[in-house]
């Protein structure tokens, strides 16, 4: 068992999302969206960091962390859950953050999403795009909908991903799950491939350049359903990301392919409970007749009025989702404050509903408090609750310092 593997079942007991690792200062969880420091677990320095973390690299990996400094991988940690993992090198030495992939994939009606997002599991065509902020719980929401596809349709369904996530069984449908790096050279080329592999639905874990986004829209134009997520905040947003990407004298031409391919837009960001945990918001765009106009004459910026209208059809602002956690209960006004893209609206529908909140935006420093970096006197052998990490003997550890000096060195 590799040493960060007790780190990782600490993680699974107390249900945090993330674990950041740091040279030179204890280890970090992020539980309920809040940066916590595991007391009992030791500093590492920088030897012993690069020992832990390329303990459980795969070795092309480590080669990449070496050439390029950082690199991205999924680690599997049989009976608690995936890690997404991300090594990296700062001022203090190698370090890392690893986020919790569930085992178990959470199901539609378990998230609760809406009938709306389950209509655009339906077609048969067309683009659908999950955004928000990383962390927002995209992968989540997409997972659930693939699930909600395998178990109600019989298709092929190919993803491409960087790492893959979540894992997939076949129920239903046949799925292929395709990773960046160990099972293709990039998006773009895996989504070019796809086209010759028969599927009905292409998941594409990051839509990140314009490459990728053209040929993602030209696959959903010939008769494929393709899922993507972009990083953008707002459903209105995500349609001016995606045409600003392109060179202004082919905007024009990009407007009008997406206004007839596009198909929904599902952006969510993920709120603080009251009572603990977190929660999505979503903001829900169906693309109808009248956003498709908008879309191709260039009109985004009434994309809002039209959501307000297309409420039968299931859509909602950011907004409104968010008043909805409020007056449930859910979630504290000043979270909703926080969370919102138009908090001038946002404080309307909170004095509208009568619900108090800060007149100013609190900043809080919740995250930072125990927050205190370990200089290499500071550093020292774990307690019994975590075993002793590699190099933590005399000269242990060697082979993998040996290869981050060198690494430094380029």
């Amino acid at each position: 068992m590799a040493w960060i593997d007790s780190l990782f079942k600490r993680m699974h007991e107390v249900g945090a999302s993330d674990l950041h690792m740091t040279s030179g200062r204890k280890p970090m969880l992020r539980l309920s969206g809040e940066m916590v420091t595991i007391d009992e677990a030791p500093c590492l320095d920088a030897r012993q960091m690069s020992q832990v973390l390329l303990e459980i690299a795969p070795e092309a990996n480590a080669t990449q962390f070496e050439q390029e400094r950082d690199t991205d991988f999924a680690y599997h940690l049989v009976g608690v859950a995936r890690f997404r993992a991300n090594l990296f090198e700062d001022n203090r030495g190698p370090g890392g953050v690893f986020r919790v992939i569930p085992e178990e994939i959470l199901t539609a009606e378990q998230l609760g999403l809406p009938p709306a997002i389950l209509e655009l599991c339906k077609l048969h065509k067309g683009l659908v795009l999950v955004t928000g902020p990383t962390g927002s719980g995209k992968s989540t929401t997409l997972a659930a909908m693939v699930d909600h596809i395998n178990r109600t349709r019989r298709d092929h369904i190919i993803t491409i991903e960087d790492p893959i996530e979540f894992v997939h069984q076949d129920n239903q449908c046949l799925i292929n799950q395709r990773e960046v790096g160990g099972h293709t050279e990039s998006f773009k080329r895996a989504l070019r491939a796809a086209l010759r592999e028969d599927p009905d639905i292409v998941l594409v874990g990051e839509v990140r350049d314009l490459e990728t986004i053209e040929i993602a829209i030209e696959t959903a134009e010939t008769g494929h359903l393709v899922f993507g997520t972009l990083h953008t905040t707002t459903a209105p947003s995500t349609v001016d990301r995606i045409i600003d990407q392109f060179p202004a004298d082919r905007q024009a031409q990009i407007r009008t392919m997406l206004s007839s391919s596009l198909k929904g837009v599902v952006a969510q960001t993920l709120c603080k409970k009251v009572q603990g945990g977190r929660v999505a918001a979503l903001e829900v765009l169906v693309v109808n007749s009248a956003v498709s106009n908008q879309i191709r004459e260039g009109k985004t910026h009434q994309i809002p009025s039209m959501m307000q209208m297309g409420a039968r059809q299931g859509m909602r602002l950011l907004n409104d989702s968010l008043l909805e956690l409020v007056t449930s209960g859910t979630i504290a006004g000043d979270e909703a404050l926080a969370k919102c893209v138009d908090k001038g609206g946002m404080r309307n529908l909170l004095e509208g509903a009568g619900v108090a909140f800060a007149s100013s935006e609190a900043v809080s420093n919740s995250e930072l408090d125990g927050d205190v970096s370990c200089t290499p006197d500071m550093v020292e052998e774990p307690k019994s609750v975590l075993p002793a990490p590699p190099g933590s003997e005399q000269g242990g550890g060697d082979e993998a310092f040996e290869r981050f000096k060198q690494m430094r060195g380029r």
